[in-house]
């Protein structure tokens, strides 16, 4: 997505997407097929939804395997910044630097099911005032992948020239939420009919890619790539079957 270029009033906020080819458990997700796009391009159409948001980059790496990414970036005509693999935090840093990101809405990846109005509503609470963080990652409510993480790029930055922690160097807002007496952090709750915290809708593995096939293929047709994660809830509860394709799948704890 190109840069909105309107006037700005508040802060310039930038959404910054981390993504590689090497992912351990499923190599090239981000480029496989669902529904006939790209899962990254339906995590960008979908990115682009978010009326909170100025600009979108993506942050990715100066491996080989990731000049597929570097290409299609440009053919889309997105912002790429290439660096560290494993340093994620710089990686991602230097990539907001690029853009003259004054807020960071960080997104990973394997999220091509994001909901733009919850993103919307991270921000707005985040402009609102009074809070370093507004995350609904650390308290889980929504579904797995329903993911909102949103913070300054001064407070970043400092993290990124202080700390030398491995995991806070891959796991990007990592620090924030291990330091709660130095952060105002704001725990974003998904309201009653949202919250399904045991659900996974994120791309790790084969059976999650099955799963995230079978909802665009079943609701693209009817509401286009605008679905919400209301509908989502909403066709699994209907064909619980689907729910059960990716539920044995786990996440990797962080430390």
């Amino acid at each position: 997505m190109a840069d909105r270029g309107t006037p700005h009033l508040r802060p310039r906020v930038v959404a910054s997407i981390e993504a590689r080819m090497s992912a351990s458990r499923l190599p090239g997700k981000v480029l496989m097929d669902v529904a006939g796009a790209p899962a990254l391009e339906r995590l960008v159409r979908r990115l682009t939804r978010a009326e909170s948001i100025d600009a979108i980059v993506l942050a990715t790496t100066t491996n080989p395997a990731d000049d597929a990414l570097a290409e299609w970036a440009e053919e889309r005509r997105l912002p790429c910044y290439r660096g560290s693999e494993n340093d994620v935090l710089d990686r991602v840093v230097e990539a907001q630097r690029m853009m003259g990101a004054e807020i960071i809405v960080e997104v990973c990846g394997d999220t091509p099911l994001l909901d733009p109005r919850v993103i919307d509503a991270a921000v707005a609470r985040f402009l609102d005032g009074d809070v370093d963080v507004v995350s609904n990652t650390a308290n889980l409510t929504w579904p797995q992948g329903i993911d909102a993480q949103v913070f300054r790029f001064d407070d970043l930055e400092k993290v990124a020239r202080t700390q030398t922690d491995p995991a806070v160097r891959e796991h990007v807002s990592l620090y924030f939420y291990e330091h709660p007496e130095t952060f105002r952090i704001h725990h974003l709750a998904a309201p009653p009919e949202e919250a399904a915290p045991h659900i996974r809708l994120q791309l790790d593995y084969a059976e999650d890619l099955d799963l995230i096939r079978a909802i665009y293929a079943r609701l693209e047709p009817r509401f286009g790539d605008g679905f919400s994660v209301r509908d989502v809830l909403d066709l699994l509860a209907a064909e619980p079957e689907l729910a059960a394709i990716n539920a044995h799948c786990q996440e990797k704890a962080v430390r």
